[in-house]
């Protein structure tokens, strides 16, 4: 199973991400944006404002996903916003042809929460902030496309992690 990890930045996608292995029996994480780290020297003459406009992203994506699954036999926790509809349908349908099941979240939070958490962060502010409006206009159809929503605004990370982990078809939290 792939748990993709949705929403704004500053959502708590990371963080959550950190603290469901231990909730989750045999998985591991899986980041995304490490492919667009390798395209990015390999597409330098194709320029894009973000690595997921690249058409091989998506597709190896999926690619790289199904591999480590196979390979580890684990359960993959993918943190990764992703605003368009039609990258995220893509993603999905190469890991679900591949029989992977895809347990889609989307961690949400008020836009002045995320504000907040945005500006009290040193990665990249100016472009994270830039990338609201984005998240504002998908925010309606991840809702629809989520397997879970959860409020990241007043719920502590362990909380956050804790329900995402209940939630997962068949797989439940390891006991303490």
């Amino acid at each position: 199973m792939i748990v993709w990890l949705n929403g704004a930045f500053g959502a708590g996608k990371t963080t959550t991400a950190l603290r469901l292995p231990g909730l989750v029996p045999g998985s591991r994480l899986f980041d995304p944006e490490t492919v667009g780290y390798v395209l990015r020297p390999n597409l330098a003459d194709h320029a894009v404002s973000d690595f997921q406009h690249w058409p091989p992203w998506r597709p190896l994506v999926a690619a790289t996903a199904i591999e480590l699954a196979r390979y580890t036999g684990e359960h993959l926790i993918a943190p990764q916003t992703v605003l368009v509809r039609g990258y995220l349908e893509e993603i999905f349908a190469g890991l679900r042809a591949a029989r992977l099941a895809v347990f889609h979240v989307l961690l949400d939070a008020d836009e002045e929460v995320l504000r907040r958490r945005i500006q009290g962060s040193d990665e990249a502010q100016a472009w994270r902030l830039a990338h609201l409006a984005g998240y504002r206009a998908a925010r309606p159809w991840l809702i629809e496309a989520a397997d879970l929503v959860v409020d990241t605004a007043a719920a502590a990370p362990e909380e956050v992690a804790g329900r995402i982990a209940s939630a997962l078809p068949g797989l439940g939290p390891r006991q303490a």
